[in-house]
């Protein structure tokens, strides 16, 4: 029983849409073939919450309006006729509404979920969503065997840019070097802002021979944005390769953290590497 929960809570969204779709399905042909007797307009907001939680609100309010326009077709082919054609507009359009309220609902959740999760400045993970994923991948590390990295950030000079161009500038700042992290690394890996000028790092699947390759690529790419901004900033950044640690996250990211200053104590722009 719980393999099959946890089956469905990694099925992909294709899944879930075709399993919307056919209960979707479903519920017209019953409203249908029942006809006025029954009232089956709760169930309409099953696939329509189903849609609007695992896959996305958009997708929610495609299937309220299906739901709605399917209703209509119901009431207009085995309802109660009416003495105007207007109140069949005037009732799908009530219904939708109807049908619009759970994923207005889920939109909401997934909004404040998001919120929480990531940092409000730069887009990128916030500090208690890294530790969490960090703590997944340690644990996955340990059940396969398979490493992955963890690097630790700090903007150099990045005092300077605040007090000569002010804290909006330096946002900005923050903001670009975030984004361009972000495409210069796989989708699979993760950004974090730790906090002021400190991010995180967490590649999965990456050992200690692609470690250099990929953070000194990264550091490269944010180097030369760096320069075409002529912003006078530069990188000093601590990595760590593990497999299967027997390490906490703050274990790790003190590591990583105590490497970074080191590199910041001999001339900063640099990168250093350990594993594990």
């Amino acid at each position: 029983m719980i393999k099959i929960v946890l089956d469905f809570e990694k099925a992909g969204k294709n899944f879930w849409i075709t399993a919307g779709g056919i209960a979707l399905c479903g519920v017209t042909i019953l409203d249908y073939v029942t006809g006025a007797e029954l009232s089956f307009s709760i169930f309409y907001l099953i696939p329509i919450a189903l849609l609007a939680w695992r896959v996305d609100g958009n997708t929610g309010i495609t299937a309220a309006m299906i739901s709605a326009a399917a209703w209509l077709f119901v009431e207009v082919t085995s309802g109660p006729k009416y003495s105007s054609s207007f109140v069949y507009f005037w009732n799908a359009v009530i219904r939708l509404g109807f049908f619009l309220l759970p994923v207005l609902l889920f939109k909401n959740l997934e909004q404040e979920r998001r919120l929480a999760r990531t940092d409000f400045l730069t887009g990128a993970m916030n500090s208690r969503s890294f530790r969490e994923l960090a703590q997944r991948e340690i644990d996955r590390s340990v059940r396969y065997q398979h490493a992955f990295t963890v690097a630790f950030i700090d903007i150099d000079n990045f005092k300077i840019i605040n007090d000569t161009f002010g804290h909006t500038f330096g946002d900005a700042v923050l903001r670009a070097i975030a984004k361009n992290m972000k495409e210069n690394l796989r989708k699979t890996d993760a950004v974090a802002r730790m906090g002021g000028d400190e991010f995180a790092l967490l590649l999965p699947e990456v050992d200690s021979n692609n470690a250099p390759i990929a953070i000194s690529k990264m550091q490269q790419k944010l180097q030369e944005e760096m320069l075409n901004n002529k912003w006078p900033v530069t990188f000093s950044i601590g990595v760590i390769t593990l497999n299967a640690p027997e390490l906490t996250v703050d274990d790790i990211l003190g590591r990583v953290d105590k490497m970074m200053y080191s590199v910041k104590n001999y001339g900063k722009n640099d990168i250093k590497y350990t594993a594990r």
